[in-house]
């Protein structure tokens, strides 16, 4: 399935930088649809027409790598608005003939950035004495112009930090204006795609919903889909979305592991069942899970028992249900990027996510994705678009694994109950204080050490509680939040006061990288 058929948009080739999907993001934050696509595989049957401005990103490569480069030169033909950011900079004055070379000095981190000219992609962009700070990451320069070019802007060391090519429409910036520590970079994004490019708005909430309820339609047709509902975010607004567009075509199959939030099955039923008369087949496996867990400490194989077991549990009940074609998943944009590099670029594989590629061979169903092309916000937006409750949609992420991977060690039914009951303190404590949606993602994990602690006059061993905060954009980088002591202070107290089984609460202050954001 995909969103883009009719839509005007952004075109973004990717070179492998690792902020590719920002640029994305950001373009779409401003009410225009953009796609991404690999530099090895633009080709000239793409739907030119469609194309209002294309944007080349950065990438780790160098311009005279021309073996690993490949992408079609005929773009420059196209008579289409192109801005190059970075390594895209250094593309077009390349392959326009002029030339790059080593950096005598290198530029990381924010720069001062000068104006020189006046130009539309700079218009609001620089301060009263023509100034701005902006994010470089480059060790190679433009050390000449190629024909028709002149300078915008430059930094001390960088002579030709901003170029254009007026008459071509073509632009080229050495910084990366899509993030957060280039001052005002939103607005040279702005100003390319509606100065430059004259593209209006087209991509809401609301009209994501219209487009993909109708592709849904005309893909599913008359058949039968089963949704793995897990009561996150993703799951959630996919199921809503498919019941929208084809009702008790629909039946959702929701597998209690006995790892989940504290009265999270309890809320799902109450949502889908009750509320929206979704077909919701409950299927109660706590014991089954335990049993299978018992003993087991290798986060590894926690997390292939609890992905095969689900998938065992899931097609045992996805078989009664007669005719079935499709399972719907709720894969996003970031899934795809971060498991297998959805543009065939050389952005690394970092991980590999439970819900990509986790569909059973021998089930044979046709994937329907509607959200794949989406980001996490954007996901979040259309739930409350479809009328999704809040504390659904806005819920901070949960991992497939569930609880099993916030307590390292061996899981015990026990354990599990301390471990509910300790976050369900620190997130209502987090409600409670307006500082829910100050954070991307908060838990409660359990640590597989005891220490002593005093009690009255009693000594305790006890179990050492982690918390754990996280501000981000995409989960791909993440910064912990920084809590007042009093706020850490009264949450400890109400966990260990509250929670027998807990003596000591700690704050993981690492940032990611180099630390992940889960414990496993």
């Amino acid at each position: 399935m995909s969103l883009n058929n009719n839509l005007n948009k952004i075109l973004i080739i990717d070179f492998g930088s690792q902020f590719t999907q920002l640029i994305a993001r950001r373009i779409r934050e401003a009410g225009v649809y953009s796609e991404i696509v690999s530099h090895n595989k633009i080709n000239l049957k793409l739907e030119k027409k469609k194309i209002k401005g294309i944007i080349l990103s950065g990438g780790p490569l160098n311009v005279y790598q021309s073996k690993k480069v490949k992408f079609n030169k005929q773009i420059f033909n196209w008579n289409i608005p192109i801005l190059g950011i970075c390594f895209g900079h250094q593309i077009i004055s390349k392959e326009l003939g002029g030339m790059v070379k080593k950096a005598k000095h290198r530029e990381f981190g924010l720069a001062k950035l000068k104006k020189i000219n006046s130009s539309k992609l700079t218009h609001n962009f620089f301060d009263k004495k023509g100034f701005n700070n902006v994010w470089m990451s480059h060790a190679d320069e433009v050390s000449k112009l190629a024909k028709g070019f002149r300078v915008m802007a430059k930094t001390e060391t960088s002579k030709y930090s901003i170029v254009e090519n007026s008459k071509k429409k073509f632009y080229g910036i050495q910084f990366h204006p899509e993030v957060t520590h280039t001052d005002k970079g939103k607005i040279i994004l702005k100003n390319f795609i509606f100065s430059i490019c004259k593209v209006k708005k087209n991509w809401s909430p609301k009209y994501q919903k219209q487009l993909l309820i109708q592709e849904i339609k005309r893909n599913v047709k008359s058949s039968k889909v089963i949704c793995a509902l897990s009561g996150g975010v993703d799951s959630s607004v996919v199921a809503k979305l498919i019941h929208k567009a084809v009702g008790n075509q629909l039946t959702c199959i929701f597998v209690n592991t006995g790892l989940l939030r504290k009265n999270e099955e309890a809320q799902v039923l109450n949502t889908f069942k009750k509320k929206f008369k979704i077909n919701l087949i409950y299927v109660d496996a706590k014991n089954l899970f335990f049993n299978k867990l018992k003993n087991i400490s290798d986060p590894e194989k926690k997390r292939k028992i609890i992905g095969n077991l689900f998938i065992k549990i899931f097609e045992k009940h996805a078989k009664r249900i007669k005719n079935v074609k499709y399972l719907a998943q709720g894969t996003l944009y970031p899934d795809l990027i971060e498991s297998k590099s959805v543009t065939g670029s050389q952005t690394s594989k970092i991980k590999s996510h439970h819900n990509v590629g986790g569909l059973p061979k021998k089930m044979r169903l046709k994937l329907v994705e509607p959200l794949r092309l989406l980001f996490k916000d954007e996901a979040r937006n259309l739930g409350l678009e479809l009328k999704l409750p809040k504390e659904i949609v806005l819920r901070h992420p949960f991992p497939g694994p569930g609880l099993a991977i916030r307590m390292p060690g061996k899981i015990t039914k026990e354990k599990v109950k301390i471990l509910k009951d300790a976050d369900y303190i620190f997130i209502n404590a987090l409600r409670e204080h307006n500082l829910y949606g100050k954070i991307w993602q908060a838990y409660a994990a359990l640590l597989p050490v005891k220490t002593v602690g005093v009690m009255g006059d009693n000594r305790t061993y006890d179990y050492m509680c982690l918390l754990r905060a996280i501000t981000s954009e995409d989960g791909m980088t993440a910064d912990t939040f920084d809590f007042k002591k009093e706020f850490m202070q009264l949450v400890s107290n109400k966990i260990i006061n509250n929670i027998k089984g807990i003596n000591r609460v700690v704050y993981d202050v690492t940032s990611k990288p180099p630390s992940t954001i889960e414990l496993e």
